[in-house]
């Protein structure tokens, strides 16, 4: 079988091309054909995966109807606005409740927790209010004095059901029907609902500085009983108090966290221009360091096992003293140091050994790194691309958040049968509040009413709420891997076209970045796609995984337990090399104008016939990226630590007042390791192409002047090749 390379052809759906990628002729040596005038990436293209691409564009325009769907039915109003127990929004304009923007609870005391509060899970009445009441009041003590104390009952029906007006109505039969509550308790409002106006006196727990209160039903309680509540509740406000202050701060100190950004933007660009001359240098001396520091440990080593000679006991070994759980003990055995010096003996030695062997590796690693620095030199619109695909990303979470909160609040009013007596039969039924009174229910079950519960339905689409979400959580998963897959095919074709280029800068095609960009989009849709496609069903099952984790968490066995663990690290392993393998296909894809499935597959073999140069960079590019990350976010995050705190004199007097100074010390610290990463992740696109184009390089071309090569003067150097001819020297 012989493998051809092509310059272009129609696509082979994707499907064909995985059923070839078993036959691995290129593992065995077979010689490959190359086409003899290549000159960097094609730029005569045809489309490819035209039917995943078709295919996509569908899911788009569906994805863009659900959109719509889930518009047309859904309500985010039942997200902002509490809703009573009539399913009417409280504080909803041109309704009745428009001027009545709280929540009340008739009883309190019924609702376990602020979650049940919240999610409107408490089995009592609940009404819109204007304002949340401000002391302590009964329904029978106000009964009794409607007559010569009329102010007390106006107030205390605010609290009622709209539209009652009889004090004469007996108490057993108000609190029967709940036509009003049987008590108030000072209030105030959070997260639109009245919760009880908690405080602490002396360390003792109080509402309004009373410790008692009557229940409306004969009976004096104490605040306590609302403890479980209330530690939940003080929480949460306290959490709202720091969420002020935390607010306040970004408010007042947004200006500096944009300079401090800005300082980290400018540091990553020139930690990219200065590894061109120090990539070699920093990673010697971390080697050289790590080197150091196994030496000394060995050293330490062996003085601490020589220092223990004669001690009594230390001659003793770890199966004499068995297992202790004070560490301290083995220290004290000279056999455990021995242990130690022979474990770093063999890591120094393998460390040695490696830098011997792969000397030569390495340096090509370190010139290419090299490389993809003065590549960025040339091609520097790509260090912004980034900000294209933070963009696209951002729009695709914004319309997943949106379009998920539609779909959540598509649903009808449902009512329930909400008894207080446990033992009623009809307890969690549906009802209709319109017929509820006409019914039996409530003569079985006194007390019981038809109230609001949720928002659902029976309609076909309401029964697919769940596959919707669904769907749209796959959608969105699919649409963030394609920008990321967009972003990697357009920095890949830019710096493919540098490598390429035979004189540099010269033959560098004008405006690289945007041509690239162009064909990705024009020919390589599809491809994209599928690539995208196989990584998002990976995620989407891992989501899953989690889910059901959560789910059964603390109802499953041990044999579930490890199941799903294994599940989880399986996919969690496929889903990192999924990405390994599309990124060198989207690679491939920038290069040759070739199909998704044949490109990862050359990719494969590519980096399999150079797996250890693979190895190599793979492993000091990610030590020279993560060094200047944390170089770069350590750097301003210790400029911005003397500066919030006051402790550079020049702008002492620049500081803002902070509630919490670590606030914007915080946001400047992690900003700038994104800003950094967002820079260094072009920089490792830049590394993988050119080490892929290099590769290419080898097999395609001899250095003759027939098929010279188009590496530069340094990676010709390293390898030890044929002399490049005059006008490639020139050109570098």
């Amino acid at each position: 079988m012989k493998i051809v390379w092509e310059s272009g052809g129609k696509s082979n759906f994707c499907c064909r091309s995985l059923l070839r990628w078993i036959w691995i002729p290129q593992m065995k040596g077979e010689p490959r054909k190359f086409d003899p005038k290549f000159r960097g990436p094609i730029h005569n293209r045809h489309c490819t995966d035209i039917i995943c691409c078709v295919i996509f564009i569908v899911v788009i325009l569906g994805y863009i109807a659900l959109g719509v769907v889930a518009w047309v039915h859904g309500d985010p109003r039942k997200v902002i606005y509490p809703t009573d127990s009539y399913g009417q929004f409280c504080g909803q304009r041109d309704t009745l409740n428009e001027n009545k923007t709280i929540l009340f609870y008739f009883n309190i005391l019924k609702c376990a927790s602020p979650v049940v509060l919240i999610n409107l899970q408490c089995p009592t009445t609940q009404l819109c209010v204007s304002k949340c009441p401000d002391r302590f009041a009964t329904y029978i003590d106000v009964q009794a004095s409607y007559r010569y104390r009329p102010d007390q009952w106006n107030y205390f029906r605010q609290f009622c059901k709209p539209g009652f007006n009889n004090p004469r109505k007996s108490v057993a039969q108000v609190l029967r029907d709940e036509d009003c509550p049987s008590m108030i308790i000072p209030s105030r409002p959070f997260l639109k609902r009245c919760f009880p106006d908690f405080s602490t006196k002396n360390g003792v727990l109080t509402v309004a500085n009373q410790t008692t209160f009557k229940d409306g039903r004969g009976k004096t309680r104490n605040v306590t009983d609302l403890r479980e509540a209330a530690n939940g509740i003080n929480n949460v406000l306290d959490a709202r108090s720091v969420g002020m202050k935390i607010f306040e701060d970004y408010a007042i100190s947004w200006y500096w966290i944009l300079i401090g950004l800005f300082i980290a933007m400018m540091l990553s660009l020139l930690f990219l221009v200065l590894l061109r001359f120090t990539a070699g240098v920093l990673f010697w001396i971390f080697i050289f360091g790590v080197i150091g520091i196994i030496g000394y440990g060995i050293w330490h080593c062996y003085w601490e096992y020589d220092h223990l000679k004669g001690i009594p006991g230390s001659d003793l070994t770890v199966y004499d003293i068995g297992f202790q759980t004070d560490f301290k003990v083995y220290l004290q055995l000279r056999q455990t140091w021995l242990a130690f010096m022979i474990i770093l003996c063999g890591v120094e030695v393998i460390i040695i050994l490696m830098l011997i062997f792969l000397r030569n590796r390495i340096r090509i690693a370190i010139a290419l790194l090299k490389e993809g620095s003065r590549a960025i030199g040339y091609i520097m619109s790509t260090l912004f691309y980034p900000i294209v695909t933070f963009l696209l990303i951002a729009i695709c979470i914004s319309y997943w958040a949106v379009t998920a909160v539609f779909l959540a609040t598509s649903g009808e009013p449902v009512y329930k049968v909400m008894a207080n007596q446990t033992l009623c039969k009809y307890a969690n039924l549906t009802c209709d509040p319109e017929t509820f009174n006409t019914t039996n229910v409530t003569k079985l079950c006194p007390g019981a009413q038809c109230t609001f519960a949720f928002y659902g339905g029976e309609s076909l689409y309401h029964k697919y709420i769940f596959i919707f979400q669904l769907a749209n959580a796959f959608v969105f998963l699919w649409l963030v891997n394609f920008a990321i897959a967009l972003g990697q095919c357009t920095l890949a074709g830019a710096f493919a076209s540098y490598y390429w280029a035979y004189r540099k800068p010269a033959d560098i095609p004008l405006w690289p970045l945007f041509s690239s960009f162009g064909r990705a989009i024009r020919y390589h849709t599809g491809s994209l796609a599928f690539g995208a496609l196989i990584l998002a069903i990976v995620q989407l099952i891992r989501v899953i995984l989690e889910y059901l984790d959560h789910k059964l968490k603390g109802t499953q066995n041990s044999f579930t337990r490890f199941l799903l663990c294994c599940l989880k690290c399986c996919f969690w392993c496929l889903e990192k090399f999924l990405k390994f393998i599309n990124r060198n296909a989207y690679i491939m894809i920038a290069i040759y104008g070739k199909n998704f499935c044949t490109s990862a597959k050359e990719a494969f073999f590519l980096l399999m016939r150079n797996v250890v140069r693979v190895a190599v960079l793979d492993k000091v590019t990610d030590f020279l990226l993560f060094l200047g990350k944390i170089l770069v976010a350590g750097g301003v995050g210790v400029l911005a630590f003397f500066f919030f705190t006051q402790r550079i004199p020049v702008f002492a007097q620049e500081v803002p007042m902070l509630n919490y100074y670590w606030v914007p010390l915080l946001t400047v610290i992690i900003g700038s390791y994104l800003v950094a990463h967002g820079f260094f992740s072009v920089y490792a696109m830049c590394v993988d192409t050119l080490f892929l184009c290099f590769c290419e390089d080898l097999e395609r071309n001899d250095g003759s002047t027939a098929k010279p090569y188009f590496m530069s003067a340094s990676l010709h150097r390293i390898l030890g090749k044929k002399k490049l001819s005059p006008k490639k020297a020139v050109g570098q």
